[in-house]
C-alpha cells in the first residue's frame, strides 16, 4: 500500500481533479463510449464545475474528497470523491425518492497509473466515517455493468447490487447501469 492520505477539496485542487476525470473516463471507459464523445469533454468546463461543487456545495453534507500520494519529494492528487445526500440523481427511473438516510456516491475515481495502491479503499473509507457523522444508515453507487473493475472494488466492500438498474443514453447509444448499495453499520 502506498503512502497516502485523504482530506477535503480545496479550490485550488479543482483543476487536478478535472485532469483526474478526464484521464480516468478516457482511459476506463474508452470501450464503453464512443471515442468523439470523450475526445469533446472540455477540462476547463470540468475544473469550474468542480470548483463550485467545492464551493457552494448545495448542502454541509456535500462533499468533494482528494487522495493523496506522498512521494519523497512532493505530494501528488491521485484521486477523488464525490457524495452526499440522496437526489434525483440516484434514482432510477420512475422510482420514489429514498429516504432522507440515504448517501449517494456520484464520483469515486483513481487515476489508472496510481490504482491498486489503496487510494480508493482510503477514499471510500473517509466517505463512509462523513456519511457516519452525518446520520447516513445506507449508502447508493451507480456502476457501469461494464465497468467489472468498479463493481469488484464496491463488493470488496461490502456493497451489492439492489436490483435498481438505468440506461444512460450517450450519443444515441444507451450504456447500462446498475446500482449498488450498503449498509453503513460499525463493525
Amino acid at each position: 500500500m502506498a503512502l497516502g492520505f485523504v482530506r477535503p477539496a480545496r479550490p485550488t485542487d479543482a483543476p487536478e481533479i478535472a485532469r483526474i476525470q478526464l484521464t480516468t473516463w478516457r482511459s476506463a471507459y474508452r470501450r464503453m463510449f464512443p471515442a468523439h464523445v470523450l475526445a469533446q469533454l472540455d477540462e476547463q468546463m470540468l475544473a469550474a464545475g468542480w470548483a463550485e461543487a467545492i464551493t457552494a456545495p448545495p448542502s454541509p453534507r456535500h462533499r468533494v474528497l482528494i487522495a493523496v500520494e506522498q512521494g519523497e519529494s512532493a505530494e501528488h492528487v491521485v484521486g477523488f470523491a464525490a457524495a452526499g445526500p440522496v437526489d434525483e440523481q440516484a434514482l432510477a427511473p420512475e422510482e420514489p425518492p429514498l429516504p432522507d438516510d440515504f448517501a449517494a456516491v456520484t464520483d469515486l475515481l483513481v487515476e489508472p497509473r496510481w490504482g491498486r495502491r489503496g487510494h480508493g479503499s482510503r477514499l471510500l473509507a473517509a466517505a463512509v466515517d462523513l456519511w457516519r457523522e452525518d446520520g447516513f444508515r445506507y449508502a447508493v453507487a451507480w456502476a457501469y455493468e461494464a465497468d467489472a473493475v468498479m463493481r469488484k472494488f464496491l463488493e470488496a466492500a461490502g456493497w451489492a447490487p439492489d436490483g435498481a438498474g438505468r440506461a444512460l443514453d450517450v450519443d444515441d447509444m444507451l450504456v447500462p447501469q446498475l446500482r449498488l448499495h450498503v449498509e453503513l453499520t460499525r463493525d
